[in-house]
């Protein structure tokens, strides 16, 4: 009867830490974040001390069909025909194949960590060394002719026997949205020399640009499901680093008249997510790409957080709906996702800028309790931000 007791007192207080907002200005949250961060941030900073940086440069596979700078992935899901092993690749949906070339995903997943542990220390401490090494890693990246990436994804997602690459590769760069976040921070502070903020914001310039032009990029941009989110949230990080206000109002004009109206449902939920074999997993996705959206490309004129339809689809009401399954996910009402159902949750951004976009300091009581670096491949694959200070 003890155990029944506690399990039930355990549930009512998980509920409430969903349910119950309590009164906590934006600067309280702010400080809040910077001592749950600081001792993560600084032991990571130790540990990454001196790292060099490993571009797309230092691996290549023998099935891309791209140059030594290009960018290369394979398709999650696509597997050997055990009926033709040396043929086309088929489909199995929500199982990842162990055996495909992962190294330029890993490579750029490293560099967010680099990059957002180094610049996170640099608030932290105002010392510049920090500073410093987060832009050894920038430049190596965007800057020097020998190591940076092509400013395209034309190798993305392919899948042998069928494509050199897909449109849907772009959603892999969603790992470079903090990196350009960290880039404009460093850039506020004056903490970068002007030729290199310059060849930085080329590269995400020309990025941005390609995003824009190539078929690729295209169809990404209205993908309807997380791929056309994912598309937004990148293409808005990028553009509030070089300061295309342009491309920050198509944004936000999607977020309101897509988005929401296509893509949420009554309840909240994303039935398009819903309706895949990892429906817990790509409701989590789509709610942070959501979130993050709405934090960057918010302005105080046009607020994504606070915009509500006449339906009552919001942001809020995207919280509501996965809030009480991130709390607690024994309640999840949908089927177990086929693979890493165990991985979820962890520290998800949706929460924690929720905690002030929608003045729910109790999504930030939430936020702290999972944790804030996973190691599993695909669960760091699929969550997009993870340094908080970053986006004070």
């Amino acid at each position: 009867m003890t155990k029944l007791l506690r399990a039930i007192t355990f549930v009512v207080v998980t509920l409430c830490a969903v349910t119950t907002p309590s009164v906590m200005a934006g600067d309280d949250i702010k400080a809040s974040v910077a001592a749950i961060e600081k001792d993560r941030i600084l032991t990571k900073a130790s540990q990454y001390w001196g790292v060099k940086p490993r571009t797309v440069t230092a691996d290549r596979s023998e099935r891309s069909e791209g140059g030594n700078h290009d960018f290369f992935s394979e398709g999650d899901y696509w597997w050997p025909n055990p009926a033709d092993p040396d043929g086309k690749y088929i489909r199995r949906d929500g199982e990842s194949n162990p055996d495909n070339f992962i190294a330029h995903r890993l490579s750029l997943m490293k560099l967010n960590d680099y990059v957002g542990t180094f610049t996170s220390a640099y608030l932290l401490t105002g010392e510049s060394k920090y500073a410093e090494q987060a832009i050894n890693h920038l430049k190596a990246w965007f800057v020097n002719e020998e190591t940076r990436m092509n400013p395209s994804l034309l190798f993305g997602q392919a899948i042998k026997g069928k494509f050199t690459g897909r449109s849907i590769g772009v959603i892999d760069t969603i790992h470079f949205t903090e990196v350009a976040r960290a880039a404009k921070v460093l850039a506020d502070k004056g903490a970068i020399k002007a030729a290199d903020l310059a060849g930085i914001k080329n590269w995400f310039k020309s990025y941005i640009n390609w995003l824009n032009t190539h078929a690729y990029g295209l169809r990404e941009k209205q993908h309807p499901n997380n791929h056309g989110v994912a598309w937004s949230m990148q293409v808005a990080s990028f553009a509030d680093l070089i300061g295309d206000e342009e491309m920050l109002a198509w944004i936000r004009n999607q977020f309101k008249t897509v988005y929401l109206i296509n893509m949420m449902d009554d309840k909240g939920g994303f039935p398009m997510e819903l309706g895949r074999t990892k429906p817990y997993g790509y409701s989590l996705f789509v709610i942070d790409l959501m979130a993050s959206v709405a934090e960057i490309a918010s302005t105080e004129e046009d607020n994504l957080w606070t915009y509500e339809l006449a339906d009552g689809h919001s942001m809020a009401k995207g919280l509501d709906f996965i809030a009480p399954y991130i709390a607690d996910k024994s309640t999840w009402p949908y089927k177990p996702d086929v693979q890493y159902f165990d991985e979820w949750p962890v520290r998800h951004p949706a929460l924690i800028f929720a905690a002030r976009g929608l003045k729910r300091p109790d999504y930030l009581a939430l936020w702290k309790r999972f944790e804030a670096d996973p190691t599993n491949y695909e669960t760091r694959r699929n969550l997009p931000l993870r340094y908080p200070l970053l986006w004070q």
